[in-house]
């Protein structure tokens, strides 16, 4: 089944999402400049100084991870909010959701002598339906160069059509070599995995991804991001960290979004407020309508006056 997008979308957003839904990925070059990659990166150098090696062979034990990174630079908004980016996101997950969230923001590194990881899909950490909806969208952005030396990512061309989703890999992968400025995008049915990195030097990247609104996301977001760091976001990216609903009503807090949260003073008591879908509110307004209706022709005629 080939995905098609949800709603129009701009020229670029339409040539990028054509190789993404035909071959499951599509590297987008010069997406943001590479001064403001080369920043980030400096930004990050410390905390990649002080994190110590994963433990586990999917992971990597020669490999460094770490996320929350909107708590480490600020810069990273602007990738989680990339223009083109969020409107390949809407496309490749909107037939799904009413509004998708942020999945995961991670810091990776990997160290010479790690082996390949293992090939995997994302989307199989929800074991939902592998073949009828796509559950996330990712997106690599390069803080180094990526070679085939220093362990690029490996993607499966054509691993996310359902013919393909319960066989081991077939045929061999691309090696997604990019430079800062970049950006890798893949859905989360695509097969894939870091390479090995047979050089010299560390190879380092970012990851963000996005799920559909009712998922559990992979990383905690509001433990990343509580009301006091949360509430200095912006609105559409709180949001996007999960201080949305997501009708009906799913994520509320007290019944209401809890974007409550984010303001100075939140109340202590709140009144729980329907949020529902337009088929849900047409259904409990016709029910609603019946009722009344119903009510009127059993109640007892009044009397006039003598």
């Amino acid at each position: 089944m080939t995905i098609s997008p949800q709603k129009p979308s701009s020229t670029a957003a339409d040539l990028w999402m054509a190789h993404l839904f035909e071959d499951g990925y599509c590297v987008i070059p010069e997406s943001v400049p590479r001064t403001t990659v080369e920043t980030l990166n400096e930004k990050l150098d410390d905390r990649f100084a002080r994190t110590p090696f994963c433990e586990g062979g999917f992971y990597g034990r020669r490999t460094k991870r770490f996320g929350a990174l909107l708590r480490r630079a600020d810069t990273v908004a602007d990738l989680i909010r990339h223009p083109l980016i969020l409107e390949i996101a809407r496309n490749a997950l909107g037939h799904w959701c009413e509004c998708f969230n942020l999945n995961l923001t991670q810091a990776i590194e990997i160290h010479p002598g790690a082996p390949a990881q293992y090939p995997h899909r994302d989307q199989d950490m929800w074991q939902g339906a592998r073949s009828q909806m796509q559950y996330l969208l990712n997106v690599i952005w390069p803080l180094s160069d990526f070679t085939a030396e220093n362990g690029a990512t490996l993607v499966w061309p054509g691993s996310h059509h359902p013919a393909a989703l319960d066989l081991p890999p077939q045929g061999d992968p691309i090696v997604a070599e990019m430079a800062p400025g970049a950006a890798l995008v893949f859905l989360g049915s695509t097969l894939h995995g870091a390479g090995a990195n047979r050089s010299t030097s560390i190879r380092r990247g970012i990851i963000i991804s996005y799920c559909l609104g009712w998922l559990k996301p992979f990383e905690n977001q509001w433990l990343c991001y509580p009301p006091a760091i949360a509430r200095h976001f912006d609105p559409e990216l709180a949001a996007l960290v999960g201080y949305s609903l997501h009708r009906p009503n799913l994520g509320n807090y007290e019944g209401q979004s809890p974007a409550v949260l984010l303001g100075d003073n939140p109340p202590d008591y709140l009144a729980a407020t329907d949020a529902l879908r337009p088929d849900q509110q047409a259904a409990l307004d016709g029910y609603l309508a019946e009722q009344t209706a119903s009510d009127d022709a059993t109640r007892p005629a009044a009397q006039s006056d003598p």
